[in-house]
């Protein structure tokens, strides 16, 4: 096989929680080279893989967002001297919503395979389980931290959502959720669907969807705090129409 760089995935929540799929983990079984957003949890995963080397042997290198675009090149490094390699995110796939994507970008410009590993992706998890549109949808990222911000990009993703009949997807930092739920519940119209989506593959998973209308009828609102949160807004119905299937 060429030199590969392998896109692993991670699990959402305990780091000791295998994800991959066996015939992938053989895939891996001799990679010593790893790009990871952080050591520690790249260490706790990369326990569970199945790999030939022992773990205090293996080359972690760090690509967070504090690194800086010149540092990327010599990331590469084990590529160019014929050596496949992993990029691992903090929890997820790799490069979605993550730092790992200009890496992603550079190995395409130079050359180099890149193979996506199956693995949760809590955005798409969300979107399956809100009732949204799954034919036409949109990832926002993070919106802005100040409330008036908050409301005003609100407003504008919903209006995205009604003109192109597409739902909106978006994520907070944790301990924001709370002020980003109650922005938006009295923010968007009565009948848009919001989806509050929480703690996605474990044991605590709370998935919430219904209009904001019916959110702002609860007696009191779920506490996200510090709780991992996908949110997905859509604003062209409640009901998406049946996707066609192409033969």
């Amino acid at each position: 096989m060429q030199p590969t760089l392998f896109l692993i995935p991670t699990p959402l929540g305990s780091p000791d929680t295998p994800c991959l799929l066996p015939h992938e983990q053989k895939l891996l079984a001799g990679l010593t080279d790893f790009v990871v957003e952080g050591e520690k949890t790249a260490r706790a995963c990369l326990r569970h893989f199945g790999l030939n080397a022992p773990l205090q042997e293996l080359s972690l290198r760090t690509l967070n967002k504090h690194t800086e675009p010149a540092e990327l090149p010599d990331l590469l490094q084990p590529l160019r001297q014929g050596r496949s390699m992993g990029l691992l995110s903090e929890a997820g796939c790799p490069a979605v919503a993550d730092p790992g994507a200009a890496l992603v970008a550079l190995a395409h410009r130079a050359g180099f395979a890149v193979w996506p590993l199956v693995g949760p992706s809590s955005l798409m998890l969300a979107l399956m389980a809100s009732g949204a549109n799954g034919q036409q949808f949109a990832f926002r990222g993070y919106l802005p931290a100040d409330s008036a911000g908050r409301v005003g990009y609100l407003k504008t993703i919903e209006q995205d959502s009604q003109h192109r009949n597409e739902s909106q997807i978006f994520i907070e930092t944790p301990y924001r959720n709370n002020a980003l739920l109650a922005d938006a519940v009295a923010t968007l119209q009565a009948d848009t669907l919001l989806c509050a989506a929480s703690n996605l593959t474990l044991p605590e998973q709370r998935i919430i969807s219904m209009t904001a209308g019916e959110w702002r009828k609860q007696p009191q609102l779920p506490d996200l705090n510090k709780q991992p949160t996908v949110f997905v807004v859509y604003a062209a119905g409640q009901t998406p129409a049946p996707a066609r299937k192409r033969r």
